[in-house]
């Protein structure tokens, strides 16, 4: 039987791990984590082992489509990849000629491939390339930039060295990234401590020294409390807060109402014990990471809560420190040339982005944009008509609120193209299918990772296709071509690494033995005098310039989130290891152990409504019902309901995906519920009821 081993990048979620793949004669015979990434330690979650049972999933798209129906209706053509890519070639040809290349706009999820799907944007003409991030991680770069003048991603996390570790908006061990986990747990056989702060003991509170069971929204007002803490008791690096925090004095006046009394009235978190947590950053500073959260599209005030923890970061000298928030370094840092951009092929659109970002609105970042703005310009065709969209690689049907205004939002387009590895609400929805490889049948551009350390690593492809689907970087080179831009067209996956790897001194081969090329043999941590930070000063920024000239407030006056309405819960949602948004719920291996999302319940409230643990229920909002079980436990606040996100799909083409509650149908009118200063969603200012089934 013929053997073989291949390197490659995990695809079961958007961290994607460095993988090793077995296979045997063309099948894939064994996943695990890459043995030779040191943070892997060969280590594999739940979602990655099962990539097997993505890559044998008889449902998923087998081959281009084009729409024959009406949107949704699921009426499809099978055609070949030339008539599919013509297709969409001609549909963008003639929005170019009617309205411009700004009529184009693509989402993604983001990642280390972007620049080849910014590129493709660019060869297109258009300045609307966006991601997914105004449903997910929006406010937390936003609030990066507002203090440090770099975004989220400038900084990294030093888990290992870390002393104290505080995980905010963060399930560290359920939306799980191999390498972080790994070294978390390292930190704690070091002594290393953890506290959690949630509104229910998820997996990660049970690995916790600390875990403050919080009111669902008053997270800002414990963020305002430890802040007082700090500056009045002294317990802040001077010597730090000297050299780099600008406006330290506006800041402890600011915070100087915010007692740990008044926050224990507040969050329910009890002024002794926030005093003691204190005290132990203190001890533990500056090797503390206060986690400024992931998923942070929450709250209206979510942007406050990522921010104001940079800011206990900034006091605590951890921001730039081993075992705090170090700055990353690139190839440059160690002396090496960078890959080869895409996107350098093609000049900048000149044009304004349709969703403001960068011009109508100057505080937020022109890169990824607000996706969910460029809605808005679609519905109202203001800055511009927007007519044709290709969503890459996620499901904003499915991810984002209001199901329903959005499809009518979308009924403006002239065309919807969706690439994608699985079935989607979105896909269901499109006018062209254009199925791409899973992740274990295709290669990927090389991409950079940032650190301490740095390295390039590679997806290789470990079988070939199973059915007629087709790698990223064919799909949108075939496009290319067809729009007059061959440039991004490769014969190869090979002729694409070479370009990328033009002149640093490596080649394709030099990845073959471990599928990473490591650019340092040690990590790098900036001395103060190395320390630099984009923002006016050059220092960590109390007051925000760009924020107070758009009439947001750098430190907002805190407001008392509302409680639910007599009777109702606040909606909450999140992951678990087993499930990543949607697209996990359909693969036969993990819908086996998780086949629906259970509603977390307090035991009071349960009992009110005369529920017992594993009753069927009944969860409605606006105009959305659902059925689920309940789970019945006193570690949730009692004003919060929490479901995992990503259940309850409406594609007949699946057959196990449609069990259980879809949360983000349950958020009528949620496009419009945003935080204005990050400019994120905020779902979970939403209020469902639930009954007995």
């Amino acid at each position: 039987m013929a053997k073989k081993t291949v390197y490659s990048v995990c695809g079961m979620c958007s961290v994607r791990c460095p993988i090793m793949v077995e296979t045997e004669d063309g099948n894939v015979s064994f996943i695990q984590g890459n043995p030779h990434d040191p943070g892997m330690a060969g280590g594999l979650c739940p979602r990655g082992g099962a990539g097997y049972a993505l890559l044998m999933d008889e449902e998923r798209p087998q081959a281009p489509m084009i729409r024959q129906g009406a949107r949704g209706e699921g009426k499809w053509k099978t055609v070949s990849w030339d008539e599919a890519l013509d297709y969409v070639a001609d549909k963008l040809k003639a929005v170019i000629a009617e309205h411009g290349a700004r009529a184009v706009l693509w989402s993604d999820r983001g990642g280390p491939f972007a620049d080849l799907h910014q590129a493709f944007m660019r060869a297109v003409g258009s300045p609307n390339y966006c991601n997914h991030d105004a449903a997910c991680a929006r406010n937390v770069l936003h609030a990066a930039k507002s203090v440090m003048g770099i975004g989220r991603k400038g900084v990294g996390y030093d888990y290992k060295n870390c002393k104290h570790l505080v995980l905010q908006t963060r399930n560290i061990f359920e939306a799980i990234n191999v390498k972080e986990v790994n070294g978390v747990l390292a930190s704690k056989e070091d002594g290393g401590r953890i506290t959690c702060i949630d509104i229910r003991a998820n997996v990660s509170a049970t690995k916790a020294d600390n875990f403050f069971l919080i009111r669902p929204g008053t997270d800002y007002a414990l963020n305002l409390a430890v802040i007082h803490v700090l500056l009045n008791n002294g317990w802040y690096d001077k010597a730090y807060a000297e050299r780099f925090i600008e406006g330290l004095e506006t800041l402890q006046e600011f915070v100087e109402p915010y007692t740990p009394e008044w926050a224990a009235e507040e969050t329910g978190v009890g002024a002794e014990a926030l005093v003691k947590f204190c005290k132990e950053l203190k001890a533990a500073a500056p090797a503390v990471i206060w986690h400024p959260g992931w998923m942070t599209a929450r709250y209206t005030t979510s942007f406050y809560v990522s921010r104001t923890a940079y800011l206990i970061n900034a006091l605590l000298g951890s921001i730039g420190a081993k075992g705090g928030l170090p700055i990353v370094n690139g190839p440059g840092d160690f002396g090496k040339k960078g890959l080869k951009s895409f996107a350098a092929m093609f000049p900048k659109p000149e044009e304004k982005r349709a969703d403001g970002a960068g011009w109508k609105l100057k505080h937020i970042d022109a890169g990824p944009g607000l996706i969910n703005k460029a809605y808005e310009a679609i519905e109202s065709g203001d800055p511009y008509p927007v007519k044709a969209y290709i969503v890459h690689r996620h499901d904003p049907l499915h991810a984002m609120p209001d199901q329903a205004r959005m499809k009518k939002i979308w009924e403006k387009l002239d065309l919807l193209v969706a690439t994608t590895f699985s079935w989607s609400d979105t896909a269901w929805y499109a006018d062209v299918i254009l199925p791409l490889s899973t992740y274990l049948e295709r290669e990927s551009p090389i991409a950079t990772k940032k650190g301490v350390k740095a390295y390039f690593f590679r997806r290789d492809r470990a079988v070939e296709p199973r059915y007629d689907t087709r790698a990223e970087w064919e799909i949108l080179g075939g496009l290319a071509k067809r729009l007059g831009r061959p440039e991004l067209a490769f014969a190869s996956a090979r002729d694409m690494w070479n370009y990328q790897l033009d002149g640093t001194g490596y080649t394709p081969e030099d990845f073959d033995a471990t599928g990473e090329i490591w650019l340092c043999d040690k990590p790098k941590y900036r001395t103060w005098d190395e320390l630099k930070f984009g923002t006016p000063s050059g220092k960590l920024e109390v007051v925000c310039q760009k924020l107070e000239d758009m009439g947001l407030a750098s430190l907002l006056p805190y407001q008392s989130p509302a409680a639910p309405p007599e009777g109702q819960f606040r909606i909450a949602f999140g992951r678990c290891a087993l499930h990543t948004q949607g697209h996990t719920v359909n693969n036969t291996m993990l819908n086996e152990q998780m086949p629906v999302n259970p509603v977390w319940i307090h035991t009071d409230r349960a009992k009110a409504l005369g529920v017992a643990d594993g009753d069927a229920i009944t969860v409605s909002g606006g105009g959305y019902s659902a059925q689920s079980v309940a789970l019945v436990t006193n570690f949730i606040h009692p004003e919060a309901a929490f479901m995992v996100h990503g259940f309850g799909h409406r594609i007949p083409a699946e057959s196990r995906s449609s069990r259980g509650i879809a949360d983000q149908e349950l958020m009528t009118g949620g496009l419009d519920k945003i935080d204005p200063a990050g400019g994120a969603i905020a779902m979970q200012e939403h209020f469902i009821t639930i009954t007995k089934a």
